[in-house]
């Protein structure tokens, strides 16, 4: 119960039942910028390496596979690196993980930058996938846990704008960095570290955890801090049966393992798709007649048509629900993928393109709110590292087999290809139970 008789009168109720009525609060919005910001970060470094790999291949006299390697080499980090940030999601907490994970990430830039052979930069990019993809497990899973029901969808797309947010501050680093070189370029990452501070002081930790930890009296604290309201620990309970688990074991269990399966087939194909095209989208675009600085242009101009992908998936998703936006959304974009594969003229492919960011982003927001709510609390953690892992293993694949895809085919042949992943996603996000305005359990 909120309120001065919180104290005098105790209702006892699972964690995930007080955000039914709690308000949207300033301590919301504080955590909400700062996660965005978070996340605009793992964008930035994940598109810094592609925007320079032009000139890293060139500085080290490498070929077009060597620099499709070195492309994947954070995405290779990530697939372990998922794995074990999600069991320390749970044992650490998700506030901890994600402070660590960023805290250690500023080394990599400046091992990147220093790296005497591409050999050496493909291991460190590597090792700086495995500490980021702490920060890819964690950031929507507790902005999830922090939300009131009300507003979680909502709010959690809202995070996923980050994403371009991140594209062109990479788009903007590249730039600046033009005439200083590559090493300029991914050094200067470093300092993305200096993000803890505020993470530390305005994110707060999971009350779902804390409660699942047996930490009630530090649970009411964070309801309290979010609800702007007294709170009475005892009144809390956990919202899952099952108490922490180990990660991994409980998502592959008998009632849970449908969800999986989906999470699964969603998380490759739609990743898949959408990476598929992200890498490869300067050299597409050359094959229109587009020149490295044109191509550029477009890319950051795609980045801008996300955000009203992202506003308009983020409004729809709290009327009409997570299922019907993502399948209508990814089967859109679907359709725009087709028509930017067979546009004739430079007017056609922007307008296509527009769709494509449009949709394709609109739908990854509503994605990234539904994957952790499709789990309770003790698989959220593990549920949504498998996810990002997957995701990780379709961006691994997805550069070299359309590098290889484009070496003999066409420009309309490779996009229609890449198109087929985001059609078998729509159809896989219709078998998932809807869960707006539904309390996490």
């Amino acid at each position: 119960m909120y309120g001065a008789d919180a104290k005098e009168t105790v209702t006892t109720r699972p964690v995930g039942e007080w955000f039914e009525d709690m308000p949207v609060t300033r301590a919301h919005w504080a955590a909400g910028l700062v996660l965005f910001f978070a996340f605009a970060i793992e964008a930035w470094e994940m598109m810094i390496i592609i925007l320079s790999s032009g000139a890293i291949g060139a500085g080290f006299n490498a070929d077009a596979k060597a620099v499709g390697g070195l492309i994947s080499a954070i995405f290779l980090g990530m697939i372990p690196g998922s794995l074990v940030w999600g069991k320390l999601a749970n044992t650490l907490g998700r506030k901890k993980s994600l402070l660590v994970s960023i805290g250690l990430y500023g080394i990599f830039p400046i091992l990147s930058a220093l790296a005497p052979s591409i050999e050496i930069l493909w291991w460190v990019r590597f090792l700086a996938g495995f500490v980021l993809s702490g920060a890819l497990v964690v950031t929507f899973p507790l902005f999830t846990e922090l939300l009131p029901v009300k507003t979680r969808g909502r709010g959690t797309v809202f995070l996923s704008a980050g994403w371009p947010v991140g594209t062109l501050l990479a788009i903007g680093v590249t730039a600046l960095f033009t005439d200083a070189g590559w090493r300029w370029t991914l050094g200067f990452s470093a300092i993305v570290s200096l993000w803890v501070i505020p993470i530390y002081f305005f994110v707060p930790e999971s009350a779902y955890w804390l409660v699942e930890r047996g930490r009630k009296v530090d649970a009411a604290r964070v309801l309290e801090k979010l609800s702007g309201k007294s709170f009475a620990a005892d009144a809390l309970t956990t919202s899952s049966a099952s108490g922490v688990q180990t990660p991994f074991i409980g998502i592959f269990r008998r009632g849970v393992m449908r969800i999986t399966i989906l999470n699964t087939v969603i998380n490759f194909c739609f990743s898949w798709g959408y990476w598929g095209m992200t890498s490869w989208l300067p050299s597409l675009l050359a094959r229109k007649g587009l020149s490295a600085p044109e191509g550029l242009g477009f890319i950051a101009l795609s980045a801008l048509f996300m955000f009203p992908g992202y506003i308009s998936a983020s409004y729809l998703t709290g009327i009409y629900g997570r299922k019907k936006i993502m399948a209508a959304y990814v089967g859109l974009a679907t359709i725009a993928g087709s028509g930017f594969a067979s546009a004739n003229s430079m007017v056609q492919l922007y307008a296509w393109n527009f769709m494509l960011s449009f949709f394709s982003l609109g739908a990854w927001g509503v994605w990234n709110t539904w994957m952790g709510e499709i789990y309770d609390t003790a698989n959220r953690g593990a549920g949504v590292a498998w996810g990002v892992m997957l995701q990780r293993v379709a961006n691994t694949i997805a550069p070299v087999a359309i590098g290889a895809i484009l070496v003999s085919g066409t420009f309309t042949g490779t996009v229609a290809f890449i198109s087929v992943f985001l059609a078998v996603t729509a159809v896989a996000s219709l078998f998932l139970p809807e869960t707006e305005g539904k309390s996490l359990t």
